[in-house]
Parts: C-alpha cells; structure tokens; sequence
C-alpha cells in the first residue's frame, strides 16, 4: 500500500509542475467548507452524496412539502380550494408524526407552538 501511496504522490507532483490543475473550475476561489460536525461519522460520506444528488431524507422531504404547502395558502382565493390544500397539510403533518419525527409545527419558533402556549396560559 506504501508503494502505491507513493506512486500516486509522484503522479500529483508531477501534474502540477504541469500546471495540469491551473484552469480547473474555482481556481483561486476559497473552498468552502460545510460544519458535518452534528452529523456521526460512519453516516457523513452517505449524506454528502444524498445531498450533492439533490436527495432528501423522507421526513425532511415532508417539511419541506408542508412549508411549500403553507406559503400556497395565501395565493389562493377560492376558499374550497384553501379548504383541500390544507386538508392535504394535515395529511402531510400525520404521515410525518407517524414517522416519530414530531410535528413540523409545533417547533419552538413555529407560530402554532407559541399560540399553543398563550392558550395554555390562559385556561
């Protein structure tokens, strides 16, 4: 394994004194660098590729719908049609709770949560 090590750097070095990396996109440019710290080790290579092929993770696939979803709400102004696009949220919402992800609404800083709270503290 050492030996192809070497062979490889050899290949490397001499490419560049080529100047065979000198027109390559982002030349110059800084690199940067994603924070994959939250994320455990043996899972970090899997969920770079999903992400650089556009892949979500199912549950975050849903959040994602169900925001999309709910930014539709106020364009549309027939209220029969207002009434299906938020029965198809709530269709959403329940297969992510039956996932056991939680509801995409009731994080902290979601709107529902502190409305939530406010009716809790007054009963």
């Amino acid at each position: 394994m050492l030996a192809f090590r070497k062979i490889v750097e050899k290949r490397i070095k001499e490419a560049q004194e080529r100047g065979d990396f000198d027109d390559l996109p982002g030349h110059g440019e800084p690199v940067i660098l994603e924070d994959d710290s939250n994320i455990p080790e043996e899972l970090r290579l899997t969920y770079k590729i999903l992400k650089n092929a556009d892949c979500l993770p199912p549950e975050l696939q849903l959040r994602k719908d169900i925001r999309q979803m709910e930014d539709m709400l106020d364009s549309i102004p027939d209220e029969k049609e207002k009434y299906r696009q938020i029965k198809r949220i709530n269709f959403k919402i329940m297969q992510l709770n039956m996932m056991g992800k939680g509801s995409p609404l009731m994080g902290e800083n979601e709107i529902y949560y502190k409305k939530l709270l406010d009716k809790a503290d007054r009963k």
